[in-house]
């Protein structure tokens, strides 16, 4: 936390791939809401004029060469310092006006403050029923797993503490990587907040760079993913539990059969039973010992963190004797 006199480094992160209808509208809006933060756009290999119009708005412009939403925030994470992070689309479909309440949430002690588009205007702005379905259906599938009330699993409106940009692991490389701090933040009880915005659509003209059946996929995908790492017991554990019975099923028809005949009748469906149940003990056991990995690691991530979080506070505490 900052000592109460110190003022605040804010980084407003603006990742974009051909946005020169709305950059200039965003960076703005961003500099009248945050008017003290630095505004970073990184352009993802764009066609069209977004780097020089975000250039010549005042924001400061780098290249991430490595197509990809995940990627540009990993560069950003990376290459950024400061105190909160503000993360929003070049779109302008987020309201800057929000964003002042979420860092003041930060600096009070949050991790990560999730902009909640679910909550208000987006079932009636977006136009796209199966972006809908999907943002019900990746939403419902944590909630569940994780035993949580998360309303909003995909916003691309967030802020972040240092701490968590500085040991978050970015794996994802395209707009997955939502799901995945979500889900990442689930798995480690780091503290979040929902902060209900007004969503609003694209303005005419401006297009999407989503597709929603290659998109889908790719989030469920890392969902199946990271459950598996993140909850293998479970996982491996319901797994082995199926396959397992399925063999004591088929085990139970032959041992039937040699209770009435005193012969073994099916010796194939008596070794691949067998071979099931073995199968199925043999996923338990895995679920048991990676579910201990998973608890070290997350052991482990809560030292970095209180590292980087003292780091942090350390390094406050002697800027401000300078």
């Amino acid at each position: 936390m900052l000592s109460s006199n110190a003022q605040p480094q804010v980084a407003v992160l603006l990742p974009c791939y051909n946005e020169e209808l709305t950059i200039d509208k965003v960076i703005a809006d961003f500099q009248a809401a945050l008017p003290n933060a630095a505004v970073y756009v990184y352009d993802n290999n764009s066609t069209d004029r977004t780097a020089i119009i975000a250039s010549e708005a005042g924001a400061v412009v780098r290249k991430e060469p490595r197509q990809g939403k995940g990627n540009v925030i990993r560069s950003m994470f990376e290459d950024i310092d400061a105190d909160v992070y503000v993360m929003a689309d070049g779109d302008d479909t987020y309201p800057a006006e929000a964003a002042p309440a979420m860092v003041a949430k930060v600096l009070e002690g949050y991790d990560m403050i999730i902009g909640d588009r679910l909550s208000s205007t987006y079932f009636e702005e977006n136009k796209r029923p199966f972006h809908n379905f999907g943002n019900r259906l990746v939403r419902d599938s944590i909630n569940a797993m994780f035993g949580t009330r998360v309303t909003d699993i995909m916003t691309g409106y967030r802020a972040f503490s240092f701490t968590f940009v500085k040991t978050y692991p970015v794996l994802s490389h395209g707009f997955e990587v939502e799901t995945e701090m979500t889900i990442h933040s689930l798995n480690n009880n780091l503290k979040l907040y929902e902060m209900p915005i007004q969503y609003r659509d694209r303005p005419e003209g401006s297009v999407s760079k989503l597709d929603t059946v290659s998109d889908g996929i790719k989030v469920m995908s890392t969902i199946f993913r990271m459950i598996r790492e993140y909850r293998p017991l479970p996982f491996f554990g319901w797994l082995g539990a199926v396959i397992a019975i399925v063999g004591f099923v088929l085990t139970s028809g032959v041992a039937l059969d040699f209770w009435r005949t005193g012969m073994v009748a099916r010796f194939p469906t008596l070794i691949g039973a067998v071979m099931l149940i073995t199968t199925g003990l043999l996923c338990m056991m895995t679920g048991i010992i990676l579910d201990v990995t998973a608890k070290n690691n997350r052991k482990a991530f809560i030292v970095e963190s209180n590292q980087f979080a003292l780091a942090q506070r350390t390094a406050h505490r002697h800027n401000n004797m300078l």
